[in-house]
């Protein structure tokens, strides 16, 4: 009997979890809700909608899933800086990843410094600079951010995933985590211990246009 290949991604991967990449970018505003929010995006390629499972409230967010392509299963557990409202929120799947927009609950002009409660580095988490404005330029970026929202379904009050397995009508606070998260091993990928300076959205000064592209600068 031959023996089974140890350089695929089925055997690299078996009874592990891995933690996909996040990458977030926000707003604020001290007047309108719904100018006060988080674009949080998951980058799993290829999850089956009906085969996910998410748990979204006031203070965090837990999300699972399986990756037809990698042959792999995802989960990563996320604890806001803030509260957030779930039923004011939105959502968008699509063969690459998972995205929200998260309002926030506490109308307030500064940003969150970071995204996660705990300061720590997290080397999965990423600034989304497509979507990354200094927050005196929040008003120049009003009209892309409807167009990017008017795409996504609303969270609430639909009673959960629906019978097309669709992201645009689930109830978080039905939904709740029900039926438990599934336990894989608890095992992160190769890079589970390494640490990156990403987490903390850069402060004015630290990023920079130049052709076209904003980049991170030093100080």
């Amino acid at each position: 009997m031959s023996a089974q290949p140890s350089d695929t991604t089925d055997a690299k991967l078996a009874g592990k979890s891995l933690t996909p990449e996040v990458t977030w970018a926000q707003r604020s505003s001290t007047s309108d809700s719904s100018k006060n929010y988080v674009f949080l995006t998951i980058n799993v390629p290829d999850v089956d909608p009906k085969k996910i499972k998410l748990d979204l409230k006031a203070q965090s967010l837990s999300f699972t899933g399986y990756s037809e392509s990698k042959k792999a299963d995802y989960h990563v557990a996320l604890e806001f800086f803030a509260e957030i409202d779930p039923s004011a929120s939105k959502t968008s799947h699509s063969a690459r990843a998972v995205e929200f927009v998260l309002q926030k609950k506490e109308l307030k002009e500064e940003f969150w410094p970071r995204l996660l409660k705990d300061s720590k580095k997290q080397h999965y988490l990423k600034t989304d600079f497509d979507k990354w404005v200094d927050e005196d330029e929040q008003d120049a970026a009003a009209e892309g951010d409807d167009d990017y929202m008017s795409r996504m379904g609303a969270m609430g009050g639909a009673g959960g995933m629906g019978g097309d397995g669709g992201f645009g009508g689930i109830d978080f606070s039905k939904l709740g985590g029900a039926g438990g998260m599934p336990d894989f091993g608890g095992e992160d990928d190769d890079e589970g211990d390494e640490e990156e300076d990403d987490e903390e959205m850069p402060g004015l000064g630290e990023a920079k246009k130049e052709g076209g592209k904003i980049e991170e600068v030093d100080e």
